[in-house]
C-alpha cells in the first residue's frame, strides 16, 4: 500500500530527525487540548531513540494572545515541563516574536550546556558519536590538497 510505504518513510525520516538532535521544542497550541495531549506519546517516542541521554527539552504553548480561546492552564503547561525535565514557555508568533526568542535562547543554551563545548561530536551516554562524513567530500579535501601542493611545488620551480 502506497500510503503504508509512504508512512514508514515519514516515521524514518522523524526518527533520524530524532536521533540527531541535539534539543528539542515541544509545541502545542493553548487553545486545542488535543494538540497538548500529543506532547506526552512525542517525548515517550523520543525517549525510547535516546533512553539514557540528557537532552534539553522546552515546551511551549503557542497562540498565547487567544486567551478566551484557551483550554489548556498555564499550570498544565508547566507542570508537564517539569515531568519532561524542562522549561515551560507561552509563545504569541501573531502579536510578537518574544516569548519564541526566549524560548529558543534558553534551549540554545542548554544544549550549548549539555554538548559541553563544541567539536563537532555529540555526547550520547558517555560515548563520542561523531557526525558520518560525506566519501565524496573526503575525497574532494584529497585532491584539493593534491592540487594546492603540487601548484605550490611548480610557483617555487618557477
Amino acid at each position: 500500500n502506497k500510503d503504508d510505504a509512504e508512512g514508514l518513510y515519514c516515521q524514518e525520516q522523524i526518527n533520524r530527525s530524532i536521533y540527531w538532535a541535539d534539543g528539542y521544542v515541544l509545541v502545542f497550541s493553548i487553545t486545542d487540548n488535543s494538540s497538548y495531549r500529543t506532547i506526552q506519546p512525542l517525548y515517550q517516542h523520543i525517549r525510547r531513540i535516546h533512553p539514557s541521554g540528557n537532552i534539553p527539552v522546552i515546551l511551549v504553548g503557542n497562540k498565547s494572545d487567544l486567551l478566551r480561546a484557551r483550554q489548556v492552564p498555564v499550570d498544565e503547561g508547566e507542570t508537564l515541563a517539569t515531568s519532561l525535565g524542562g522549561v515551560y514557555f507561552e509563545a504569541s508568533a501573531r502579536e510578537n516574536h518574544e516569548g519564541v526568542h526566549a524560548a529558543f535562547i534558553h534551549l540554545c543554551q542548554e544544549v550549548i550546556r549539555a554538548l559541553g563545548g563544541g567539536n563537532g561530536e555529540k555526547r550520547r551516554g558517555g560515548l563520542h558519536l561523531a557526525r558520518p562524513k560525506s566519501p565524496n567530500m573526503q575525497e574532494l579535501k584529497r585532491r584539493f590538497r593534491q592540487v594546492l601542493s603540487s601548484k605550490g611545488k611548480s610557483a617555487t620551480t618557477i
